[in-house]
């Protein structure tokens, strides 16, 4: 590892510090639309086209924050970006996720009890809940770490 691998690391980790609340933001507005548009069971096209968007990128989102990104980077600038402290913050975060996504799951049951929901509906706010969670919870955290750094 060369000086310039650690120098890479510390920028591409501070950047998805900074980044990971702000890819938070636009998940979660992009979740607020998708529930207010019109019943995603009507059959038009553009309906599974935006489907198929929050798909593909709640699975970017959870890849990111199962590896941390950087797939395009070396070996050892990922190794130098995923140190101890990082693990410790990506397990605390998808803790924080699994709590926030059985909230969700309470909080569904009792609106449930007054109002049908459908199955589609329901697992989209629970996996929204827990990859926003885990996202928000990520990134302060990374951003801690770096500003008391």
């Amino acid at each position: 590892m060369t000086t310039t691998d650690y120098e890479t690391a510390e920028r591409l980790g501070r950047k998805r510090a900074r980044l990971l609340p702000v890819f938070a933001i636009f998940f979660l507005t992009q979740q607020a639309s998708y529930f207010s548009g019109p019943n995603v069971d009507s059959g038009r096209p553009v309906d599974h086209i935006r489907i198929a968007a929050w798909l593909v990128m709640s699975i970017v989102l959870l890849l990111v924050l199962a590896t941390g990104g950087s797939w395009f980077r070396s070996r050892e600038v990922r190794a130098l970006m995923n140190d101890e402290v990082t693990q410790a913050h990506r397990t605390d975060a998808f803790r924080f996720a699994f709590f926030a996504a059985m909230i969700a799951c309470i909080g569904l049951y009792v609106l449930g009890l007054f109002e049908p929901l459908g199955g589609r509906d329901v697992i989209h706010l629970v996996m929204s809940c827990g990859i926003g969670a885990a996202l928000v919870r990520f990134g302060m955290l990374e951003r801690r770490a770096y500003r008391d750094a």
